[in-house]
């Protein structure tokens, strides 16, 4: 095997994150970094030629706007292996196919990865090997630990990406050059000044035929339990020494460990809802309990909402919101900083003096900040105004930014061991809350806000 090569290997090379998300990315990347040598053997449990295969490679990448020498390369020399990746004659075969050192992407269902992973532990591996996990890493606070006991028994911390192509993200990414390039949010970015963080990624859609994984994860697991707190690590953890993996990773790992449900309370920290019938811009939509392939039993959430506490010196008393839903009126998908008001406003200046707020989008990529400021007419009259800027995007999506750290063996963008099994720790208590029903699932009309009882958690010490 060539050293400088990679091989990319796709298990589950026929689902729809391969289709979808992978290979668009894939496409990116070569389109931008000429430099890789890289090698895709994709693998799946049903039949598909070479043929089929590249016509698959093809339409992902023209989706995805990717079109080189090195893309049109890569689909001239893939191939597709029909096996059974929990057998280690069939991940043999896999590898003896492989001309350059293998990265295992594990397009997987948790539980079927986690048979592989035993597998690999039992038999002879590749020099170097890569494997890249996808969220979410195992399916209870157990379960991660196991899986990570395991991995660590035949592969060093270094070479396992657990994904999250949140981390990929450019707006997420920007966080870091905004908080730690300038004094005046770095200086402010603390409990003195600021009096609640709220991160929210509200969407329009529905179930939209993802029952099979969905009504098993549900809200809080799909998106809170794993991205959401990735993006509260970034805008709370202390500034790293560099940007390395060991430093950055680290500095997450440490605000991570401080991070719990609010006052340790899940049953007021925390509410759970469910879609009902509705109609979202104008389509109508049923509801989530009579979606084929839901089992209504589960008591499945598609909107999940908690409050947490960091318990830190920075972050002492804060609460941070984090929210997620479906069939939602808005897709709202930003991260909302409130600083606390002024201590006191000088005798005779009118108007209204409202919070000033920071508010990042994480769709479209833009920040604004308002202000406070003297009005047209009368000078000693507050007005409103905000400020707008947009960060630059990446040149390639978030997985192409995955991608890239995977094959170029650099775990920046990866979720560590002990982070994943933080990221479990902090929702344990809610999904036990739940389970005992100690939290009411409450309806809420497809195309609304969400459930009309609900108001603001409480948020007092």
């Amino acid at each position: 095997m060539s050293s400088n090569r990679r091989t990319l290997v796709i298990l589950g090379a026929s689902g729809d994150l391969t289709a979808r998300l992978l290979l668009p990315g894939l496409g990116q990347l070569l389109s931008t970094q000429g430099d890789l040598e890289v090698e895709l053997i994709g693998v799946g449990n049903i039949p598909m030629t070479d043929a089929q295969w590249r016509k698959r490679i093809t339409a992902s990448f023209k989706a995805g706007g990717a079109s080189s020498a090195a893309t049109r390369a890569l689909i001239a020399g893939t191939r597709y292996l029909e096996a059974d990746a929990t057998k280690a004659d069939d991940l043999a075969k896999i590898f003896a196919a492989c001309s350059g050192t293998p990265a295992l992407y594990f397009a997987l269902p948790p539980a079927v990865t986690e048979l592989v992973c035993a597998t690999l532990s039992k038999m002879q591996r590749p020099s170097g090997l890569v494997l890249a996990l996808e969220k979410p890493f195992g399916t209870n606070l157990p379960s991660a630990r196991a899986l990570n006991r395991l991995l660590a028994t035949f592969i060093p911390e270094e070479r396992v990406h657990r994904v999250d192509h949140f981390l990929g993200k450019s707006t997420v990414l920007n966080i870091l050059g905004l908080r730690f390039a300038n004094r005046l949010f770095e200086h402010s970015w603390n409990s003195s000044n600021i009096e609640r963080v709220e991160i929210s990624y509200d969407e329009t859609l529905g179930l939209e035929g993802r029952a099979g994984y969905y009504d098993h994860a549900g809200a809080l697991v799909d998106m809170i339990q794993s991205h959401l707190l990735q993006v509260l690590a970034v805008i709370a953890m202390e500034p790293p020494s560099t940007l390395d993996s060991a430093d950055l990773r680290g500095a997450m790992a440490q605000v991570l460990r401080a991070t719990r449900v609010w006052q340790g309370k899940a049953a007021t920290g925390s509410r759970r809802g469910r879609y009902t019938a509705g109609s979202v811009a104008g389509r109508k939509l049923g509801a989530y309990a009579k979606e084929p392939g839901v089992d209504t039993s589960r008591a499945t959430e598609t909107l999940a909402e908690i409050v947490l506490s960091i318990d830190n010196w920075r972050w002492a008393g804060v609460p941070f919101v984090l929210r997620s839903g479906k069939a939602l009126d808005d897709d709202r998908k930003d991260i909302v900083i409130t600083f606390k008001p002024v201590p006191h406003l000088p005798t005779g200046m009118t108007g209204t003096s409202v919070p000033t707020q920071l508010r990042i989008a994480l769709d479209p990529h833009m920040m604004h900040l308002d202000l406070n400021i003297n009005g047209e007419g009368d000078p000693f009259a507050l007005d409103n105004v905000t400020l707008s800027a947009t960060f630059a995007d990446s040149v390639m999506g978030a997985y192409g930014e995955v991608l890239e750290g995977i094959l170029r063996g650099d775990p920046t963008l990866s979720v560590r061991g002990d982070v994943a099994e933080e990221c479990w720790r902090i929702v344990t208590p809610i999904l036990a809350a739940w389970r005992k029903d100690a939290v009411p699932l409450d309806g809420y009309p497809a195309g609304s806000a969400g459930p009309r009882s609900w108001k603001q958690l409480p948020t007092k010490d």
